[in-house]
């Protein structure tokens, strides 16, 4: 396990807007649909970057949280032919990296040893990571789970923007109903062209489903989510219905 490394400095507070809600059960057919049509480069180990938020917020369903984003994480880390990074902002400007690594076991341990600290959003310096990081070599996808957006609406969008270009879907778990977060979040998957979904702490099976579902992607494809996570999606699809 590698020294986990610090990110550039926080963005300014957030415009907000509302958005309409949608069904748990449609959320998952579109998640997974839009992850089957975004092709990415072949040839290459599959990169998948995992960001949360840790920030004081999520205090309340921290600990039940853990325990389904680690569950999301190991199911990411069956996929073969990945490799995944661990990235996680909380406090004043506080925002880390792990190395990159194919066994996600120490990866786990980490991330469930992470505390939440007080502090605002950085969303938009987990975009630019992520940017920076495809520039060194190619991220198939990134997955962010968090319940709060509290950035320039429009900075964070640019960024995101700047990503969808270089061809990196951001697939967002939303924890909490905020509708005005969900905006935030929804224009983030429509400009990076990725997929949105519930993080319920009630559906933990079909979470880590979702998350595997777009681990496959990340690591072969569109062939390879129809081939390999085409069963799955239509079992987890009959079971929200």
């Amino acid at each position: 396990m590698s020294k986990i490394s610090r990110s550039e400095t926080p963005e300014r507070p957030a415009q907000r807007e509302t958005a309409p809600v949608q069904s748990t059960s449609g959320q998952v057919a579109d998640f997974l649909a839009q992850a089957k049509s975004v092709t990415p480069t072949p040839g290459r180990r599959g990169r998948l970057i995992f960001a949360l938020d840790a920030t004081m917020s999520r205090q309340p369903t921290w600990d039940s949280a853990m325990q389904i984003q680690a569950e999301m994480f190991q199911e990411a880390g069956k996929v073969g032919g990945l490799d995944m990074q661990l990235l996680y902002y909380r406090g004043f400007g506080e925002c880390r990296a792990s190395k990159w690594v194919s066994d996600t076991r120490g990866l786990t341990g980490l991330m469930t040893g992470i505390q939440v600290r007080g502090g605002h959003t950085q969303i938009g310096k987990v975009l630019t990571h992520a940017r920076r990081e495809t520039k060194r070599q190619r991220v198939q996808a990134m997955v962010f789970v968090g319940d709060a957006f509290e950035e320039d609406v429009d900075a964070v969008c640019a960024k995101a923007g700047e990503l969808g270009l270089m061809g990196v879907p951001v697939f967002v778990f939303q924890e909490g109903r905020d509708a005005k977060v969900e905006t935030a979040f929804r224009e983030i998957v429509r400009l990076t062209r990725g997929a949105y979904a519930r993080f319920d702490q009630s559906a933990v099976g079909e979470l880590a489903a979702l998350l595997k579902a777009v681990a496959i992607y990340a690591a072969g494809g569109r062939k390879a989510l129809t081939d390999q996570g085409g069963i799955k999606a239509r079992l987890l699809l009959e079971q929200l219905r």
